[in-house]
């Protein structure tokens, strides 16, 4: 059977200075973020709710342009290429799922091969229909294949999203919140999946923990601003852990896996 991703390390993704304001604001949602992602890494972007997360992931698949600075992906810029360039190499789940599509599961999932065809009609042939079988097959929905996407719960439309991007045989994947509305299996098997695909991955994530145990690197943010970036074991310290949520943060070991595991609890406020 074909390959579900493309073949290589993956993408190299680099940001210089990229920041964000809407038109007209005074102050950036998202201040200046610079940094390198080697080909084959997975980037864990944390924070807060309003720390900027999802507006960074924006930038990255070309949604946003950024206000200021440049978002490349091996070396060109993203703003400098068409659209369907990009799709080629950069694709992105996002955590809004449509749920009133009359397409069925194979449909949508086959829609991810659509940067890759010459036009927005027909079929791709014989290699398009391996691609989005192996999709299918990696993300467990041949049982769904058939049916339409408002027909299924929110992890299982998650799950055929996810499949739609891997058809796109993409470079650097970008996931919003993966886990979201997936139970703790699912959890754990979108984890592995991400830890196996050789791919450069870029995901935001809620759970610290889960972060640092899928991630190369984490991107640490609050109200837009980078705090850090680097190891877990690094970013993800008491500290920075703390300031970030308003919590007390602690680390402690874990019996009898022998783990580091972050635990939080409410600050005391002072009278």
């Amino acid at each position: 059977m074909t390959d579900l991703v493309a073949s290589g390390p993956g993408a190299r993704l680099a940001l210089e200075g990229a920041s964000w304001a809407p038109k007209g604001a005074r102050d950036p949602v998202l201040h200046p973020v610079s940094f390198t992602l080697e080909p084959g890494r997975t980037l864990g972007i944390l924070g807060p709710n309003g720390a900027g997360k999802t507006t960074l992931l924006r930038l990255l698949y070309r949604y946003q342009r950024p206000t200021a600075g440049n978002v490349a992906v091996d070396g060109a810029d993203i703003w400098a290429q068409s659209a369907r360039s990009v799709a080629r190499k950069v694709a992105a789940v996002l955590q809004e799922q449509p749920t009133d599509f009359a397409l069925t599961v194979r449909e949508i999932v086959a829609l991810g091969r659509t940067p890759h065809r010459r036009g927005f009609g027909g079929g791709g042939g014989a290699r398009d229909g391996e691609i989005i079988e192996a999709a299918l097959d990696r993300l467990e929905l041949h049982g769904f294949a058939d049916r339409s996407l408002g027909t299924l719960s929110g992890g299982e439309r998650q799950r055929v999203m996810v499949a739609r991007a891997l058809t796109q045989e993409p470079q650097l994947l970008i996931l919003d919140e993966p886990t979201n509305h997936l139970d703790i299996r699912h959890q754990l098997e979108v984890l592995a999946l991400i830890r196996d695909l050789p791919l450069t991955i870029v995901t935001s994530l809620h759970d610290l923990n889960m972060a640092a145990g899928a991630c190369d690197d984490v991107l640490l943010l609050k109200r837009g601003h980078m705090l850090g970036f680097g190891a877990p074991e690094t970013v993800l310290n008491e500290t920075s852990v703390s300031d970030a949520f308003s919590v007390a943060a602690r680390r402690e070991r874990l019996t009898p896996s022998d783990t580091d595991h972050l635990t939080f609890h409410l600050q005391q406020r002072t009278p």
